[in-house]
């Protein structure tokens, strides 16, 4: 029997896992997926050997001379068309014979907790090309619209041998931005709409994008896409760039006739130049790294909490106080603590 990574049973052998995910193996980067994403004590320590292992074939070797595959990030709007274009996208990768690996994140339902996991069928077309890998991870409720472990799954597959990687977030939302702070270059991926419709784009989600993306530009809908297009770079200009190597730029795309498509794998290209040229994008993994191990410890913190016996009892008690008033945050927040240094 194979092994498997519940409890009670024997865990996966990180180092064996390591190799054959070396070597491509598709099912062994899909179980390697799964053991990270465990928030089981024994699957975790495996994690983090298996990750150990791996780290110096990514991008985020600490020899910081490797750039490895492109990590590219893909947000938008409700009903943009994202899954359409990440696919459209997706197969115009393979067909220049590369290899591309797709973490999408589902929503989580904040009442039952599943979520719908629908990727591989909204993206059937990709999902049948073998130079392609689209891995669903739920949410789990995760602020920044993406998974606790994608940061990890883009190692994995960077291992594996992948050579472009896209993340494709839930929504458009002021903590979505978390993206941005684990992948190369930004992409935002607007409809066609301009003037008026233009102040429902959060300026901070405008601010991180390196890439602005109208989609639908097609039929009925150009003549408003070339004015959004307009639009858009007007505000681009009245921004801040991320970088000082490159200032954002505003494409018309059409998923559905497969037009300007090509367009945008070469700014993709354009930008990653302007940024190897000068260091700047070894820089930004660097302190990229640096965010991820403070987000941990404020992860690894919050479940240490929780784990406790006595502030696992009192929590919910101090919940309530706070929900009817009794009590503020803070003070509720400062009481847990400093059960800790008693």
């Amino acid at each position: 029997m194979s092994p498997t990574l519940h409890a009670g049973r024997r865990a996966a052998d990180p180092a064996q896992l390591a190799e054959r995910l070396l070597t491509g193996d598709r099912r062994a980067l899909a179980r390697a997926i799964t053991l990270v994403e465990s928030s089981h004590p024994q699957d975790q320590a495996a994690a983090d050997t298996l990750l150990q292992a791996i780290l110096p074939h990514t991008g985020q070797s600490t020899a910081g001379k490797k750039t490895g595959a492109i990590r590219i990030g893909i947000s938008g709007t409700p009903g943009v068309g994202k899954s359409s274009f990440i696919e459209r996208f997706g197969l115009f990768l393979t067909g220049q014979d590369l290899k591309v690996a797709v973490l999408a994140v589902d929503p989580s339902s904040s009442l039952s907790g599943g979520s719908i996991l629908g990727d591989k069928t909204r993206m059937e077309q990709l999902g049948r090309e073998p130079n392609a890998f689209i891995r669903p991870s739920p949410s789990g409720g995760s602020l920044g619209g993406v998974a606790r472990r994608t940061r990890e799954a883009m190692l994995l597959v960077e291992a594996a041998g992948f050579d472009v990687v896209l993340v494709e977030t839930v929504g458009v939302g002021q903590s979505e931005t978390t993206v941005a702070e684990m992948v190369d270059m930004f992409l935002l991926l607007l409809a066609p709409a301009g003037g008026d419709d233009l102040q429902g784009i959060k300026r901070g989600i405008m601010e991180l994008a390196d890439l602005v993306i109208i989609n639908k530009a097609d039929g009925d809908l150009l003549p408003k896409a070339r004015l959004a297009a307009a639009d858009y770079r007007m505000a681009l200009q009245l921004m801040r760039p991320r970088h000082a190597e490159w200032k954002p730029e505003v494409q018309m795309v059409s998923a559905l006739l497969n037009e300007g498509i090509n367009d945008v794998w070469r700014i993709i290209g354009e930008y990653r130049k302007a940024l190897d040229k000068t260091g700047a994008l070894q820089a930004q993994r660097r302190k990229q790294a640096e965010h991820w191990l403070l987000r941990e410890l404020q992860d690894g913190l919050l479940d240490w909490l929780r784990r406790d016996p006595a502030i696992a009892e009192e929590l919910p008690r101090q919940q309530k106080a706070v929900a009817q008033g009794k009590i503020t945050p803070a003070a509720a927040a400062r009481k847990l603590l400093g059960m800790l240094r008693t």
